[in-house]
């Protein structure tokens, strides 16, 4: 390190940026972690109000099959028991997520699985490759439960008609012949008992931390103060565009606090019809099952992203994974900068895929695996995350 102050400036302080931070420090790095919001933990931010854990940037459940990544999270954090078994509005009817027995049965009033197959059998087309969203949503649920619960909430969701989006977006939609209302097939899931900052304040345990600071206003003296820069950043950004703006997609939210004891009766609750103009509602005491007299609830709407705007998820068309090819190209002959998180690979990943991504990063670029409790066969390959995901999960 030689007359660099840092070993590494690490841009970001949510999930990947923590994770590798204190990996590093533990191996015995100097790291400086910088935040451009005035908060650490990123996305998955969570503040005390009204003596409820409140997901400022959406609702964060982590849920993971990887048995080491489970174990390396909890040695910061007591996860509690909750299972995401979200609900979809379509007018005045409620309907079980995902997409189950319970849903079939309020559908079409079967009670079997058989009955309920034989129905989406009759309502699927001829399609034995389907080209976009839409023709792979029928070939699973059928067109009822297309039009009904998928089209408009997934229009919302990503600003197009979803004849105009990719198939797999949605290739992994949960969809079970049984009574099982548990979203998420994974082993392991829960949130982070007292909310998911305190966790990260323990993994940025002497760490220094600046926050406020946005690299691209001191972006020269900041490079210069450490042997490699970690970011986690947008990847396009980072290189001042020079082939043009990759495509995102931006959120917005709206927090309220009620003098009510239960708004909902259900954590998430998303609303499917177009005319709507929030995907869905949280109501965070639900995380972890508060009582009181108030609750808080948050109201998320998707927005169209442009440059200036908080950017929360790519929008992995084949236009835009092309022009990705292009950055990472560039991102590929770096000595020096390592490019991380859904931002900064341009890759929508749930928090187990960052968790993973950011260990195997750190691990292969201090060549110490031994240090990591988390063995290397654990650990996806980068290139193999992005296909765990599962619709309409942020």
């Amino acid at each position: 390190m030689k007359d660099k102050k840092f070993d590494y400036l690490i841009v970001g302080a949510g999930l990947f940026g923590a994770i590798f931070a204190h990996e590093a420090r533990e191996a015995g790095k100097k790291c400086l972690v910088i935040d451009k919001r005035d908060h650490i933990a990123g996305n998955v931010f969570t503040e005390r109000i009204a003596g409820i854990d409140v997901h400022r940037y959406g609702a964060h459940i982590f849920h993971t099959s990887d048995a080491a990544v489970w174990t390396y999270m909890n040695r910061f954090a007591n996860f509690n028991r909750f299972t995401n078994a979200p609900i979809a509005v379509y007018g005045n009817e409620v309907y079980n997520l995902p997409f189950n027995m319970n849903t079939f049965n309020k559908i079409w009033g079967v009670v079997t699985p058989a009955e309920a197959q034989e129905k989406i059998a009759g309502e699927r087309t001829g399609n034995t490759e389907p080209a976009n969203l839409e023709e792979q949503a029928v070939s699973l649920v059928g067109r009822t439960i297309y039009e009904k619960l998928v089209k408009g909430y997934t229009e919302k969701q990503w600003g197009r008609p979803c004849t105009e989006l990719p198939a797999f977006l949605i290739r992994r939609l949960p969809v079970r012949f049984t009574y099982d209302n548990n979203y998420f097939n994974d082993s392991y899931q829960g949130i982070p008992t007292g909310g998911y900052t305190l966790m990260v304040e323990k993994m940025l345990a002497g760490v220094e931390v600046r926050l406020g600071c946005d690299f691209f206003d001191d972006r020269a003296a900041l490079t210069a103060s450490a042997e490699t820069v970690v970011f986690t950043g947008m990847i396009d950004e980072y290189y001042n565009y020079c082939f043009g703006p990759l495509a995102y997609r931006s959120l917005r939210f709206e927090t309220e606090v009620l003098d009510e004891e239960n708004h909902q009766g259900n954590a998430v609750v998303n609303y499917t019809s177009a005319d709507v103009p929030y995907t869905r509602i949280i109501e965070h005491k639900h995380f972890a099952s508060k009582s009181g007299p108030k609750t808080v609830i948050t109201r998320e709407y998707p927005a169209a992203w442009h440059k200036g705007d908080e950017a929360y998820y790519p929008v992995n068309d084949d236009v835009n994974n092309a022009l990705y090819a292009r950055y990472k190209a560039l991102a590929d002959r770096e000595d020096h900068v390592i490019f991380g998180g859904r931002l900064g690979r341009y890759k929508y990943y749930d928090m187990d895929d960052v968790a993973a991504e950011a260990l195997a990063c750190v691990r292969d670029v201090l060549h110490c695996e031994e240090h990591y409790t988390v063995s290397r066969n654990s650990l996806y390959p980068y290139d193999q995350l992005f296909s765990k995901k599962s619709f309409g999960d942020l």
